[in-house]
């Protein structure tokens, strides 16, 4: 039977691609972003705790009590923002369920989404399955005075229309590693003052973040959380990508809609995993130590990325590292990282996978993401291979 794709550009995601190349070729896996290493034994015994007592059913729809109150009281504490635990929070399956459940709720035929490029590859697709219209804004690309990404604010600017519905903002961004700063968000605060328009902040690296940085979230301005959906994960925070949990923080009546999509969507997420992530993050170190431990990853992959024909660039926060290979290579990011995986056992993701054309010449700036959340056994085996090119 056929069947009109409603996604007909969207085929296998690069992730999956080069993981299964990077599994073909027995390379190295520096490209999709997650951990090589175990999560806590303390986090696995709360969730076999749980098991053990019973908490095997449904939980409640929105997440269970105890967790939605963790999420309450980390956000206060670090962002002062005082979300209500019965009505504006929301336990989710991952983050990027959380996303597609907010894109849903919240736009539909005739309005505009703003996105800015590159852009983790969840946010196109949902914006066409709602039915509305992905607007695309490259993000100003490095340069030696500046060797970061950054928003373009004027380009943002320029690309509201009366039918601006949501802007989506991720920081710190996967996949560039930049963070938002005080000036970012005076600026979005003045550009969407008197306006309809939603913001989703895709938030779920807001705890790995280095050289003495504080995350700036979005809950953090009134102004800003009011219209707000604020997204993370805690598959990021505690090592645990597989089990899928992220939630959403957003205002009793942004919540209302999002629940709506949520509850048809998944309903809810595994019992066990949310009181045993309850009982784990209750305790506040065990992500406030994270920028302390990823920070050395990052630096060791740099150091040892400094001695190969690669050049870093800054990554601010995140568990990824962009590098320039123009001194290597002439050839397009995609075929480069199949190269690279084929011949020198080393997978990473190219950027202009996270560009809506990735096939255009704006798309290529000869630059791959390589993914430091690994051991360092892992990084050290990947190095010695690059360093032979």
């Amino acid at each position: 039977m056929q069947i009109t794709s409603k996604l007909p550009a969207v085929g296998t995601t690069i992730f999956t691609t080069m993981s299964k190349m990077a599994l073909d070729y027995k390379a190295i896996n520096l490209g999709q972003g997650f951990p090589d290493f175990n999560t806590d034994d303390k986090l696995q015994g709360f969730v076999s705790q749980a098991m053990a007592d019973g908490f095997n059913q449904y939980p409640a729809m929105a997440g269970v009590p105890v967790l939605r109150e963790v999420i309450h009281h980390k956000v206060k504490t670090l962002y002062g923002r005082s979300y209500d635990v019965d009505t504006e929070i929301t336990v989710t399956s991952g983050a990027t369920q959380a996303i597609m459940a907010a894109v849903l709720a919240s736009v539909g035929a005739g309005d505009e989404v703003l996105v800015l490029e590159p852009c983790y590859d969840c946010y196109l697709p949902a914006i066409r399955l709602a039915g509305a219209k992905a607007i695309t804004v490259p993000m100003l690309s490095p340069t030696a005075a500046n060797p970061f990404f950054s928003i373009d604010w004027d380009r943002v600017q320029a690309n509201i229309t009366p039918r601006t519905r949501l802007l989506i903002i991720n920081s710190p961004h996967n996949p560039t590693g930049a963070v938002l700063n005080k000036n970012d968000l005076d600026t979005l605060e003045t550009l969407v003052d008197n306006t309809n328009i939603m913001i989703l902040s895709d938030e779920v690296y807001e705890h790995i973040i280095f050289d003495g940085a504080a995350h700036l979230s979005l809950a953090s301005r009134p102004s800003l959380a009011e219209r707000s959906f604020v997204i993370s994960s805690f598959g990021k925070t505690t090592h645990t990508t597989g089990w899928k949990i992220g939630y959403c923080c957003a205002p009793k009546n942004m919540t209302t809609e999002l629940r709506k999509v949520h509850q048809f969507m998944v309903f809810t997420v595994p019992s066990i995993l949310q009181y045993g992530l309850a009982a784990y993050t209750a305790d506040p170190s065990t992500y406030l130590t994270l920028p302390a431990f990823y920070q050395h990853k990052r630096d060791h992959l740099a150091a040892g990325l400094s001695n190969t024909r690669f050049k870093v660039l800054p990554s601010p926060g995140t568990f990824f590292m962009l590098a320039d290979y123009s001194e290597i290579s002439n050839d397009t990011e995609a075929n480069f990282s199949i190269w690279l995986t084929q011949h020198h056992g080393v997978t990473v993701i190219p950027v202009s996978a996270f560009y809506e054309d990735p096939t255009a010449s704006t798309s290529n700036h000869r630059i791959v993401r390589f993914c430091f959340a690994k051991k360092d056994t892992t990084l050290d085996q990947a190095i010695e291979r690059l360093t032979k090119i």
